[in-house]
């Protein structure tokens, strides 16, 4: 079989994966929150995500507190340290803090309307805050379970040869580190 033909659903699988999802495109503002704060922004449309920090229900709607991460060409919320401050969006409705949990990422598409003040530890923090008409919980992203050799490689058979290789007579075995796939995409909508 010819290998350009293996490649083929390869390619569009990865291709499927890196769209933005339905709810979530548009025409945005380039705003970020830490450029909101001043609360001169009412009205503009803005897409932005993060991780949830805290979820409150009230009566007629759930209001969400999000660290702000800049999002990738899907408008998944990237991981990494870096923040663009925290924020607060609302939608009316009941959505469950059990399945919106601490951690998650979220992201949103909505209009700034003003801000909130509130505290974060002992530190007064302005909040901007947004109207959102969409949210979107992200799955999960699952776990890489990658596996790396303790040693270099076999002295006599070079890297990944050798009668011995993975442990065993030449060393410890493998070690495996499991950490999170930085690159998934997909989505729940709710």
């Amino acid at each position: 079989m010819n290998k350009s033909m293996l490649l083929v659903p390869l390619i569009a699988t990865l291709a499927a994966c890196a769209t933005t999802p339905v709810p979530l495109k548009g025409e945005f503002s380039p705003l970020k929150p830490s450029g909101s704060i001043d609360g001169s922004h009412s009205g503009e449309r803005v897409r932005w995500g993060g991780e949830i920090i805290k979820v409150e229900p009230a009566e007629s709607s759930t209001c969400f507190e999000v660290l702000s991460r800049e999002l990738d060409s899907s408008a998944r919320p990237n991981r990494r340290d870096t923040s663009e401050g925290r924020f607060i969006a609302c939608r009316a409705g009941f959505y469950d803090p059990e399945v919106f949990t601490k951690g998650r990422e979220l992201t949103v598409v909505g209009s700034v309307s003003g801000t909130q003040t509130g505290r974060v530890g002992q530190f007064d923090y302005t909040y901007p805050r947004v109207a959102a008409d969409t949210v979107f919980l992200w799955p999960r992203r699952p776990l890489v379970i990658e596996q790396r050799n303790a040693w270099p490689h076999d002295p006599f058979w070079g890297p990944g040869f050798g009668p011995w290789w993975g442990g065993g007579y030449w060393g410890p075995p493998p070690v495996v580190i499991i950490k999170p796939n930085p690159s998934s995409g997909g989505g729940d909508k709710h």
